[in-house]
């Protein structure tokens, strides 16, 4: 049985189309198609069936899905294993963070990294997705939960905390709401339509209705520019907001919101050196950051 086609029907299950499928793989979507159409002449059995422009496997397809899934899984662990394998420091090294720490903290870290690793090329991959390491969707990720992976590794970098900011322009507008009866009268930068946002900001202790947001942004890094061109008042990080000229700190009588910041690597990724030595460089710049 050709791996080639047990894979393209592995990823075209789990991504929910071919041509996601195709992308992850770097293939084709024709590629892709016949590699799944090969696999069922081969096995004389229909794996997916259409539903608009996605596929959904049919009961035979279901039935083989682990199975390929424990394939895919180690063949997974033969490739890190063979990197790990690796003493060199250089290569390619990627880092997964969310937006506004991929755009707003990355490249200060990352440029004493070269300075300190000039044989490394650290690939930065901005997503507020937990990128899957084991599936080398990345190799190390900045994130702000615990691993809860058995075969990942986590070290705990510091506690960061969040508070809510508005331009200078913006407070010499409509003055300072210093609390949160204050805020109640100002527009607010949201994150999205599903109410997920005002929900936390509610359980915060900010009762504000959806009426209260003037604009959204899912991409942080997008509602952070919002913020500062006076639109109203957002969430940020404190060290980037610490470092952003023309931005105050609002609603000072709410608590800092506190989260802490993990790097998370995979066990034998861990091994590799050039791995080590960014993993290690990432927690001390990181944290160097905080203190100062």
């Amino acid at each position: 049985m050709d791996w080639n086609h047990l894979r393209a029907f592995l990823e075209t299950a789990q991504r929910g189309s071919l041509s996601a499928g195709a992308r992850h793989l770097g293939l084709t979507q024709s590629t892709l198609s016949r590699q799944v159409a090969a696999l069922e002449q081969q096995l004389g059995v229909t794996l997916f069936e259409r539903v608009g422009r996605s596929v959904l496997p049919t009961q035979a397809g279901l039935a083989l899905l682990e199975h390929a899934r424990t394939m895919g899984a180690a063949a997974d662990a033969l490739a890190l294993a063979a990197t790990g394998s690796s003493q060199a420091v250089d290569g390619v090294v990627s880092v997964s963070a969310s937006d506004a720490v991929a755009a707003l903290v990355l490249p200060r870290v990352i440029a004493r990294i070269r300075a300190a690793a000039p044989g490394v090329v650290i690939e930065v991959i901005s997503s507020n997705a937990l990128s899957d390491l084991r599936r080398r969707e990345a190799d190390i990720a900045v994130r702000h939960v615990r691993p809860q992976e058995p075969d990942l590794i986590g070290r705990l970098v510091r506690e960061a905390s969040a508070h809510f900011y508005a331009s200078q322009s913006w407070v010499a507008e409509h003055g300072h709401p210093y609390t949160v009866q204050d805020a109640l009268a100002h527009r607010f930068i949201g994150a999205d339509r599903t109410g997920a946002f005002l929900k936390y900001l509610r359980a915060f202790g900010l009762p504000l209705e959806a009426s209260h947001f003037c604009t959204l942004a899912e991409n942080s890094v997008v509602a952070w520019q919002l913020v500062r061109q006076g639109l109203g008042i957002g969430a940020m990080m404190d060290e980037i907001a610490e470092a952003t000229p023309g931005v105050v700190r609002v609603i000072d009588e709410l608590p800092a919101v506190v989260f802490p910041v993990w790097l998370v690597t995979h066990r034998e990724l861990h091994t590799a050196r050039r791995i080590r030595v960014v993993f290690d460089l990432l927690a001390q710049e990181l944290a160097a950051i905080h203190r100062g």
